[in-house]
């Protein structure tokens, strides 16, 4: 028995590694930010924190406190009729084998840094000066219309280069800090920062705060509620572009974009009831090997347009408009996307299959749009199967595979060979067969996870009223975090190893003008 049990603490290392072996595109570690923490050692593709896979967990768990109806037993009418059916519609057990799609570009930077590079280099990347120059000649126009409108304001200048970056250097620092109001820095108190307080007064931040703008004034064909900070978004997406080409993976998902746990714990119900619900959701489309987010979607929750929710019918129409949305600049690439259960349906898929683009998502019975797919595989059998045994069917290139582990999981691909197997390694349970499929969801995903936990801590703490500007400095966090993915990729990351806090603190001092923006090495 002993000798048994050997075998298999050995078997488990080989496994690993061999799993690993398949995803060593994850080449970011876990520490992706440069900071040790509680889940930086480990397997990258799964998880023991109940965290990393909540939606794969909710939908196991809403599935068995909600089974649907046994199956009728094999042989039946119903069941017979139920096959026929199903094999009408083009879908069968009968599987067979399929390469994946075909991917030849080498994913990473375009442009290679010199080891010289410093924090502000790779920010304006994004965030170049001539987009700088035109927050000025904005906010300075926006400055002189309220004035005319509402009278003269004797203690307002015309705002400069200088004073912008300054500006968005106190912003940020707000990030790293994780200090709710940035006039803290002046305070004297617990945050306060007499380096960065002698840089501006504190009367001149708030006079540019009253009248910052990216946009100054509404052009008469402009219908989009995001009209006042859309220019900037189409510039940086411009940025994210032209800086890093994706790897083949890629995942769909809303950023972990919340308020401060630890704020939300302090501060007092009067606070919590002045500051207002987010009026918009951000999605993005990530590069899951590196955590780049390659693409951002704002939708509006309230509007009359097209893409409003009054015009949309449920919320899985409302997540696949979005889908399409970010996948609009993805044709023709062979790339792998993967979706959770609020995105995936066999009609999105196969919508985008025909423009080269490849999806592999989790299912979900109450969450996802099942339209089209097999009811057999849809309903929990009376009996629950033994852990690591799965059913599949497939219809073309579309496999909807149902998968047990404590309870039923459900994927739906055209991505990943059906007859192809895989692991997944558990530190208590030791590994677990699966297909191919379910092996790759679950390391692309995990590893997303993980890099939520660490960058959701460095979105600008400041909360605006204006839902514009609330987008906008959600927009610069995210640039922020590219910025520093490109940097940990380059040169310069041998020469300085920042991590991601001490990174964030260069770039507010070289903003500020406190550092020189490329120090000679």
């Amino acid at each position: 028995m002993a000798e048994g049990g050997g075998g298999a603490r050995r078997r488990a290392p080989a496994l690993l590694e061999a799993a690993r072996a398949r995803y060593e595109s994850l080449h970011i570690s876990d520490d992706v930010f440069g900071e040790s923490g509680p889940d930086s050692g480990g397997n990258p593709f799964y998880s023991t924190s109940a965290a990393s896979h909540s939606s794969s967990a909710a939908s196991s768990d809403d599935e068995r406190e909600r089974p649907g109806p046994p199956p009728p037993p094999p042989g039946a009418p119903d069941a017979q009729e139920a096959e026929e059916d199903e094999a009408g519609a083009g879908w069968s057990a009968t599987l067979r084998d399929r390469p994946p799609p075909r991917f030849e570009d080498t994913g990473g930077p375009t442009r290679k840094m010199p080891p010289s590079a410093s924090a502000m280099d790779f920010f304006q990347l994004f965030v170049p000066d001539n987009v700088l120059k035109n927050m000025v000649v904005q906010t300075n126009m926006y400055a002189k219309k309220f004035q005319e409108r509402f009278g003269s304001d004797g203690a307002w200048a015309e705002v400069t280069l200088t004073e912008m970056k300054a500006f968005l250097g106190y912003m940020i620092s707000t990030s790293i800090s994780h200090c709710e109001s940035v006039l803290s820095i002046w305070s004297g108190g617990f945050y306060s920062n007499r380096s960065l307080a002698l840089v501006m007064s504190q009367a001149r931040f708030e006079k540019i705060l009253k009248y910052f703008h990216v946009v100054a004034f509404r052009s008469t064909q402009t219908t989009h509620g995001l009209y006042k900070v859309q220019p900037f978004l189409d510039s940086l997406q411009n940025g994210f572009d032209s800086a890093f080409r994706p790897s083949q993976t890629q995942v769909l998902h809303e950023p972990l974009i919340d308020e401060d746990p630890v704020f939300i714990a302090t501060c007092t119900e009067r606070e919590l009831r002045k500051r207002k619900k987010r009026k918009f959701s951000l999605w993005v489309r990530q590069c899951s090997s590196t955590g780049f987010i390659i693409q951002i979607y704002v939708h509006l929750k309230e509007g009359g347009g097209p893409d409003g929710l009054d015009a949309l019918k449920n919320k899985p129409q409302l997540h696949s408009m979005v889908a399409r949305s970010l996948c609009r600049n993805a044709a023709g690439k062979n790339y792998i996307i993967f979706t959770g259960p609020s995105i995936t349906s066999l009609t999105l898929f196969e919508e985008l299959e025909k423009q080269e683009i490849y999806c592999c998502g989790l299912l979900s019975p109450r969450k996802s749009d099942c339209t089209g797919l097999p009811p057999s595989m849809l309903s929990n059998p009376a009996t629950p199967p033994a852990r690591g045994q799965h059913r599949i069917k497939m219809k073309g290139n579309m496999s909807l595979i149902c998968w047990y582990n404590k309870g039923p999981f459900r994927f739906l691909t055209n991505a990943y060979s059906p007859v192809q197997q895989g692991v997944i390694i558990k530190r208590k349970t030791g590994e677990i067969p699966c297909p191919l499929a379910v092996e790759a969801f679950a390391a692309h995903l995990s590893y997303i996870c993980k890099y939520d936990d660490k960058y959701s801590k460095y979105f600008i703490s400041h909360k605006p009223n204006k839902t514009w500007q609330q987008v906008f400095w959600f927009a610069i966090s995210i640039a922020i975090n590219n910025a520093y993915i490109l940097y940990k990729m380059s040169d310069a990351y041998h020469v300085k190893r920042y991590s991601r806090a001490q990174f964030g603190e260069r770039l507010v001092r070289e903003l500020l003008g406190l550092e020189e923006a490329s120090p000679a090495h």
